[in-house]
């Protein structure tokens, strides 16, 4: 296999135009050169070079071996380039998950976009599920970060941060009785405990399914649950199907949805949706990693 440093050097001397000179720019004498030279001819076993009273010129197959030769070089420079840009994490891949609701609030569609800006030579995988299956996919690498509604005690294996909280709201069928209403006044969990409910499956939303029963008996009663579902999307068209009332972080309202109704509840309900982005405790070697997290912060300060 030829040598990186002889192709460099057999391309110096033909760019010299002279061994003397070529071993004066490589700060090499002129004797090891020349038997460089001897060697990738004797390698190939064809003249590469034509020595000329002044100087060199190439021969035929030295013609074809300069022009492949500086096409290796420079393919190995970039080569040399892109481990560096990986190194610091501008160049790779990286494997981000994200609950459906968190695709929605526009911290998450912008904080991608500036990230592609940013590191264009960083392909983005992106997947969409359920907290439990996303934190389950953090901790076997299948993913490197995962943006979930839900902070967990129970894996060790995992480092997660809040990112923000957003406020929840109540969606109610078109027309049921609270979409009439004109009062602009916030809704009181009060108001919903004769209501038929529908919730997504603790599975797939355990931190904001558990947030919202304990809001209720801390209200005093259980909401009456007629239909689990398994994303909160699906919760929406069930809404506005008429099978009863749901409620979900603010960001579900830019979904819209036909026959759906979003109304704005009361605080003293004490109910939020936090947003967490997780990724493994070992992750922090990782170049990548490390500038996808950096820019979370960045644009968290920025907004």
């Amino acid at each position: 296999m030829i040598e990186l440093k002889r192709l460099n050097a057999f391309v110096t001397v033909v760019e010299a135009g002279s061994i003397t000179r070529a071993a004066e720019l490589l700060f090499i004498q002129q004797p090891p050169l020349t038997r460089l030279l001897q060697g990738l001819e004797q390698e190939f076993g064809v003249p590469l070079l034509q020595r000329l009273p002044r100087g060199v010129i190439t021969t035929e197959a030295g013609e074809v071996l300069l022009q492949e030769a500086r096409a290796v070089l420079a393919r190995a420079a970039q080569l040399t380039a892109a481990m560096h840009r990986a190194a610091q994490g501008e160049q790779g891949r990286v494997r981000i998950g994200f609950t459906s609701s968190a695709a929605l609030h526009t911290f998450v569609p912008a904080l991608l976009r500036r990230y592609r800006e940013i590191y264009p030579a960083v392909s983005t995988q992106l997947e969409e599920s359920g907290s439990g299956e996303l934190l389950a996919s953090v901790v076997a690498g299948e993913l490197d970060v995962a943006f979930v509604r839900m902070r967990v005690k129970d894996m060790p294996e995992l480092e997660m941060e809040k990112v923000l909280e957003e406020p929840m709201w109540v969606a109610v069928p078109a027309g049921h009785r609270l979409a009439a209403q004109t009062t602009g006044q916030p809704l009181k969990l009060e108001e919903l405990s004769n209501e038929p409910f529908v919730l997504y499956r603790r599975r797939a939303g355990q931190g904001l399914y558990d947030a919202i029963l304990a809001a209720y008996v801390r209200a005093g009663f259980s909401p009456h649950i007629v239909q689990e579902a398994p994303r909160l999307t699906s919760c929406l068209s069930l809404v506005g199907a008429g099978l009863g009332i749901s409620i979900v972080p603010e960001s579900m309202t830019r979904l819209g949805g036909d026959g759906v109704v979003f109304l704005p509840l009361d605080a003293a309900t004490q109910l939020s949706a936090p947003l967490y982005l997780a990724r493994r405790e070992d992750s922090h070697s990782s170049a990548i990693i490390n500038t996808f997290c950096q820019l979370v912060k960045s644009q968290l300060k920025a907004d």
